[in-house]
């Protein structure tokens, strides 16, 4: 089992920055592929970014060229550097945790996640 918090979430004028961190509690977190989740009022959960159990990362449309993801498994962490930040971006962020044998393998689909963690928002002002 594993207990996922995320942090970092807040006020932010359009072209700047957040991190956003996950962490994680629970055995094995390195056999877990990780996902970033967002979702604005109104709208379904949206995919931003997979982190595969190798580190590897695959990025929406929305995020590539401004937001980068990593994982730090000795610190049971993944992170959400956002940069260039845009009103569109506004929403609950969410971190989810999914079991795979695989080193390589992710997720876009939400109901294919084991685990999510409680949501920070991100408020991006124009």
């Amino acid at each position: 089992q594993v207990q996922l918090v995320e942090s970092g979430g807040g006020l932010v004028q359009a072209g700047g920055s957040l991190r956003l961190s996950c962490a994680a509690s629970g055995r094995n977190f390195a056999n877990y592929a990780m996902g970033w989740f967002r979702q604005a009022p109104g709208k379904e959960r949206e995919f931003v970014v997979g982190v595969m159990r190798s580190g590897d990362t695959t990025y929406a449309d929305s995020a590539k060229g401004r937001f980068t993801a990593a994982r730090d498994n000795a610190k049971n962490t993944v992170y959400l550097q956002m940069n260039s930040l845009r009103p569109e971006d506004t929403a609950v962020y969410y971190c989810a945790a999914k079991f795979y044998i695989s080193t390589s393998a992710y997720s876009r689909i939400p109901h294919d996640y084991d685990f999510w963690g409680q949501g920070t928002q991100v408020t991006v002002s124009s």
